[in-house]
């Protein structure tokens, strides 16, 4: 996958615009979950300063909306760190996934896409190269999803921490984040697989509700963790020539 510093401006290819479009599509529910975690950072008593920071730096909603109860109830320090680490190992997933794409590259290229890397990133770039082999659309398709994708979290975000303190906490925020959180969830349901380990993730959270700290929702990462590496272990491997999907 080439680097698009090494060639000409990676925004005028033809795949970028198709990522773009293709992340366009779906960037209304992005733009409601940024503006959730926005107002929930300030919410929670960050600030506005540290609110930025975190936006910019972790940019990691899922992890921030799990982490931001717990600095708000005075967790020590290693739930906090161990509730986000837990939440992002999906992202250990996808960058064993990406490996064959991605291993001729720098480590400050990789270093690069894993930060801009997002979860319907990682969907639509998979369902767009199912080989795991280095294609040439693959990086000015990766820049023009992840383009959209970065804008459009940090300009929400930045407008949920603006508006952050002029939103009445009865407008009932947290819901609505959770109801964001679910329409991206279900757009990642593909399959039988996916379906099973969301489940599991489901009974495992309702079953851990009363562990302190919301580690109910550690229990569950990791149980979806688990089932969907069981299966993708026991699963049959497809014969050998047999394509999942045409690349372009």
């Amino acid at each position: 996958m080439p680097d698009p510093a090494s060639s000409a401006p990676v925004w005028r290819h033809p795949a970028f615009r198709d990522g773009a479009r293709e992340m366009t599509g779906i960037a209304l529910g992005l733009g409601a979950w940024g503006l959730v975690t926005g107002v929930a950072m300030v919410k929670t008593g960050l600030g506005i300063p540290l609110s930025v920071l975190m936006s910019l730096i972790v940019f990691a909603g899922s992890a921030q909306l799990a982490s931001l109860p717990l600095i708000a109830t005075g967790a020590p320090i290693w739930v906090v760190w161990a509730t986000a680490a837990c939440v992002n190992l999906r992202f250990v997933i996808f960058s064993a996934s990406w490996r064959p794409y991605l291993a001729e590259l720098s480590l400050r290229q990789r270093m690069m896409y894993g930060y801009f890397t997002a979860d319907l990133n990682y969907v639509m770039f998979m369902r767009r190269f199912p080989e795991p082999r280095p294609h040439p659309n693959q990086g000015p398709y990766f820049w023009g999803g992840v383009s959209v994708n970065w804008v459009t979290w940090q300009l929400m975000s930045m407008l949920g921490i603006a508006l952050a303190d002029r939103i009445p906490t009865e407008w009932g925020l947290g819901f609505a984040g959770t109801l964001a959180l679910l329409g991206l969830t279900g757009s990642l349901l593909s399959d039988r697989a996916t379906w099973i380990a969301a489940a599991v993730a489901g009974c495992a959270a309702v079953a851990a509700f009363a562990l302190p700290f919301k580690l109910n929702i550690v229990v569950a990462i990791a149980a979806a963790v688990a089932i969907g590496i069981l299966m993708d272990h026991f699963s049959p491997t497809p014969a050998p020539g047999v394509k999942l999907e045409k690349q372009p």
